[in-house]
């Protein structure tokens, strides 16, 4: 279960395990529960996060899909240096923001 932090209408939340297949129901879960609110900005914090599959990437492309049809905005931080270069490559910083572990001040 994901940790979840609320300030008004940014959400940040914190996996703390890789986002895989095994797991990404339940992380797209958590998700989808807090886009049912009326968000601003939602913050995926991948502190800890050693690894993302394709499973977990499609999660969170279909959540930003999923903020972008409501207005909302996305914000994937302290992304480890192999994970930033996978998301660099597949250009997804150039639909939601995406920060290496050590960026965000």
């Amino acid at each position: 279960m994901s940790e979840i932090i609320r300030d008004d209408r940014r959400v940040t939340i914190r996996p703390g395990r890789d986002i895989v297949a095994s797991m990404a129901g339940e992380f797209r879960s958590e998700l989808n529960g807090e886009i049912a609110e009326e968000l601003e900005e939602l913050t995926i914090d991948l502190h800890g996060v050693e690894m993302v599959d394709s499973v977990g990437i499609g999660v969170i492309i279909a959540t930003h899909n999923t903020l972008d049809q409501h207005g909302a905005t996305l914000k994937v931080i302290n992304i480890a240096e192999d994970i930033y270069g996978l998301f660099t490559t597949m250009r997804l910083d150039r639909h939601f923001t995406i920060e290496k572990a050590g960026d965000s001040p």
